[in-house]
């Protein structure tokens, strides 16, 4: 290609033409090669990609490229999450089928993603509608379902009113739908329950090995799952032939009891119902007692007039029916004791039940370890520690109570009363019996879809698809539809041979593609996607169908991209949000707003701050128009050094032009050098040209450190930077020889190619006369150093007492200078025996260790 001057838009169509008419990264398994499975997480086919979309791909792209120059076989693909409601939805709204406007933006979408130039074997491409990828999870169910692990029941769901579909416990965010935002309401259906609780304490013992995963994510996983260790304590309804159930982690606190209180969803409310017609009326005239009591909501509690009597005393206690005791956690009844819990203590005062305090209140023991046991006769004077262990075997030894581990996490509910979905391959016969369909009728595919109002929702409508036979006699199918978290669980495990097909997973391409090594997606996915994801890698596992204990090696949460958003209120209250090209924006000297107008109106408008870009808040910016604009690799560069990708990236339209100036400026710096012309002086100043020798590997170590060890993209982009300007400025002043320019050039383009690889595609073929493809070059390495890289004195303190000075290199780590400090023989005496408490470090100046002695 001859062009001198630099035109994104036409560039980057011709080295996309090429890539995939020479199938560049297209991979398949080499045993003499070291692999590389980098994903980015799968895109839902909504329409456009918008620039959270192109953030991850963009990071993951980096990740892949980099990967493959160091000369590893790198596995980067890419699919379609294609199921689920929004298609759904604009189905029904524009009455077309849910294939169609699916198929449309997976389009769509498909060449937004070509555009950037996104390094994918597009020959494993997924797309999880087609029965040809969900006919293997219907196997694997069937599978599941005969080593029971999967089952059917009728009990309480979490119901969205909105979609008119049940949701899983991950899905119910502060009792409102993870999706709409609706208010969550509680129905008891029959729905399929996938045995997550079976393999709960597997999945909160491995998060040990997620060494390389996010410390919040593994924090909001180990929290979701709620391990609990306590006593489950039989409690004798007075009156009634009737166990009561208790859960506690705090047996000391039995002395405290004041009341017992059960959920409205309690199995015994059924009995009580049955006998106390008042009770009936009760809860029908409080209807909010069935909405689970959430923060900041109003408590109410309605007396059974029941009592049930204390298991140590034999005190009849009254039992309350409240909202805040959750139906699905442990044994759905609580011991209440007002005197140690806040939410039992406001219950108390709101209802008048007596409050009794058992712990002492004396200043010596002010600790509530240190606590005291009073008012618990004959337990009075005892410390928590030796209350709990002594109430625990009183209880234990009269047989009324046991050791039990309680977790939060439930069975995953993955039934769906929607038409968009993959069918759940079960028949009911005419004595409801539930039998799996043959593996010869697989996959049970959806009937076409009806544009009529009875039909648009749950498949119970399809009346012909309904009925059909198994061995000659009627059965009837399952209505319900998978959740689709279920087909994004396994996807990642096929991509390793997506046209196999005999089984779910080819097994010699899962031993050699698995784990994923790197693996790019939001934190927002914590408790849902990862959850699932996991769980599903060990169900594969147990399977014989994967060898590895965890999905993923290490996981890159990106943060999210924001930008000023701005809205009015109308009328009635509500808000319309506003783009900023209708507004008149004044700031002042340091960029910060100070007035906001909208355009030929007088309306009062609001600034909201920087959020998250969106649709709904009308503050996005169209990928494509960028690109259109500045090109794909200005929009990659920007978006991988605007921000660490860990962090929010604000939206800033100067950086996207000071990006394309610099790219422009490498693009006009080389066209400039006459490859074969190129004189200049090679004895000049020698000492100097060994500088710059020297100046070139110091970079290439900062910005390969920068991406290997720490994933600091946007520092390794500013050293790039840094030293072309150096050697641009060099040039200019005719103190740099040809030698050392070409190799600097050809450096900062191979290191460049991650980030920006269309430019640096044409740049390197015009600086090599297209005698090799920069695809196939390798990551430049460093040659030792002729000068050496400057460094710094730290001053090393023991709890605040100097005792040390050491001299180190600028580029070491932290924990590399916390092991040469406890190695050092002038200082490793100070840790015998001692427990590092805090580290206080200043970079290149000072440490400061706080130890502690080690309790004997």
């Amino acid at each position: 290609m001859k062009q001198n001057k630099y035109v994104p838009k036409e560039i980057e169509l011709f080295v996309q033409k090429y890539w995939i008419k020479n199938k560049i990264f297209s991979v398949t398994e080499d045993k003499k090669k070291e692999k590389f499975y980098c994903l980015p997480m799968m895109p839902y086919p909504s329409g456009k990609l918008h620039m959270g979309h192109v953030r991850n791909y963009t990071i993951s792209d980096v990740i892949a490229r980099y990967q493959r120059m160091l000369g590893k076989n790198v596995l980067q693909p890419i699919g379609w999450d294609a199921f689920g409601l929004p298609a759904e939805e604009t189905a029904i709204k524009n009455k077309i089928s849910p294939y169609k406007w699916t198929y449309q933006n997976i389009s769509v979408m498909k060449q937004q993603l070509q555009s950037l130039g996104f390094s994918y074997d597009w020959s494993r491409e997924l797309t999880t509608c087609k029965p040809e990828y969900y006919k293997w999870e219907q196997s694997f169910f069937i599978k599941l379902f005969h080593k029971n692990l999967v089952y059917k029941k009728k009990t309480i769901v979490n119901w969205c009113p909105i979609d008119k579909t049940v949701l899983a416990n991950e899905q119910s965010q502060n009792g409102k739908c993870w999706r709409c935002g609706s208010k969550i309401t509680f129905k008891k259906i029959s729905q399929w329950f996938i045995k997550i609780t079976a393999y709960a304490g597997e999945l909160l013992k491995d998060l040990k090995f997620l060494k390389k995963w996010p410390k919040e994510v593994v924090s909001m996983q180990k929290n979701w799952i709620g391990k609990s260790k306590g006593i489950q304590i039989k409690c004798k309804i007075y009156h009634l032939n009737y166990f009561l159930k208790i859960y506690t982690t705090q047996p000391e606190t039995i002395m405290g009891v004041t009341f017992f209180a059960i959920s409205v969803y309690h199995p015994i409310i059924s009995s009580i119902l049955k006998k106390n017609t008042q009770i009936k009326q009760l809860l029908k005239n409080n209807s909010k007692i069935y909405d689970e009591y959430q923060k900041n909501n109003n408590l109410i509690g309605i007396n059974t007039n029941l009592f049930v009597l204390h298991p140590i005393t034999q005190k009849k206690l009254p039992l309350w029916i409240t909202n805040y005791v959750k139906h699905d956690y442990a044994t759905g009844a609580i011991m209440a004791v007002p005197g140690n819990s806040k939410i039992d203590c406001s219950f108390a005062k709101l209802y008048n039940i007596p409050i009794k305090f058992i712990f002492s209140k004396n200043i010596k023991h002010s600790k509530k370890k240190d606590k005291i046991l009073i008012n618990s006769h004959p337990f009075n004077n005892l410390t928590i520690n030796k209350a709990r262990k002594i109430l625990s075997d009183v209880l234990i030894n009269k047989q009324i109570a046991k050791k039990r581990i309680f977790y939060k996490i439930k069975d995953w509910c993955i039934s769906r009363q929607r038409y968009w979905g993959a069918p759940i391959p079960m028949y009911i016969n005419k004595k409801n019996q539930i039998l799996p369909v043959p593996e010869k009728k697989l996959p049970v595919v959806l009937p076409d879809y009806i544009h009529k109002k009875k039909y648009t929702k749950s498949l119970k409508a399809y009346t012909s698809w309904l009925k059909t036979k198994m061995s000659g006699k009627d059965v009837i199918r399952e209505s319900d539809t998978f959740d689709t978290f279920m087909e994004s669980s396994w996807y990642y495990a096929r991509y390793t041979n997506p046209n196999f097909n005999t089984d779910i997973l080819d097994i010699k391409s899962t031993k050699y593609w698995l784990p994923v090594d790197r693996y790019i997606g939001g934190i927002e996915h914590a408790v849902m996607h990862l959850i699932y994801f996991r769980f599903y890698h060990k169900l594969l596992r147990d399977f014989g169908y994967v060898h590895s204990q965890e999905p993923v090696e290490q996981l890159i949460c990106q943060g999210m991209v924001i930008a000023e958003s701005f809205y009015m209120y109308n009328s009635d209250g509500s808000k319309t949000w506003l783009s900023s090209d209708n507004l008149n924006i004044i700031r002042n000297k340091s960029g910060n707003i100070i007035d906001v107008s909208q355009k030929n109106t007088s309306n009062n408008i609001i600034y909201a701050g920087k959020i998250k870009m969106s649709k709904s808040k009308n503050n996005g910016i169209e990928p494509s128009c960028i690109i259109n604009q500045y090109g794909a690799d200005t929009l990659r560069l920007f978006l991988m050094f605007a921000a660490p990708v860990n962090k929010s990236l604000e939206w800033n339209s100067h950086s996207i032009i000071g990006m394309h100036r610099f790219l422009k400026k490498i693009w006009n710096f080389v066209h400039s050098i006459d490859i074969d012309n190129y004189k200049n002086i090679n004895n000049i100043n020698l000492c100097k040209q060994k500088k710059i020798y020297n100046q070139l590997n110091i970079t290439i170590v900062k910005v390969t450190h920068d991406i290997h060890k720490k994933n600091s993209y946007n520092t390794a982009i500013a050293h790039i930077m840094k030293f072309f300007n150096f050697i641009i400025k060099l040039d200019k002043k005719k103190k740099i020889n040809s030698q050392n320019l070409l190799k600097s050039i050809k450096i900062i383009i191979k290191m460049l190619y991650p980030f920006t690889p269309h430019i640096c595609f044409i740049l390197w073929n015009k600086i090599n006369k297209q005698k090799n493809c920069i695809d196939m070059e390798k990551w430049p390495k460093p040659k030792s150093c002729l000068i050496p890289e400057k460094k710094s004195i730290i001053i090393v303190q023991i709890n605040g007492k100097k005792r040390n000075i050491i001299k180190v290199y600028n580029t070491i780590l932290k924990k590399e200078v916390i092991k040469l400090i406890t190695k050092h023989n002038k200082t490793k005496k100070y840790f015998y025996n001692v427990k590092i408490h805090k580290i206080i470090y200043i970079p290149l100046k000072v440490i400061n260790f706080v130890l502690l002695e080690k309790k004997k």
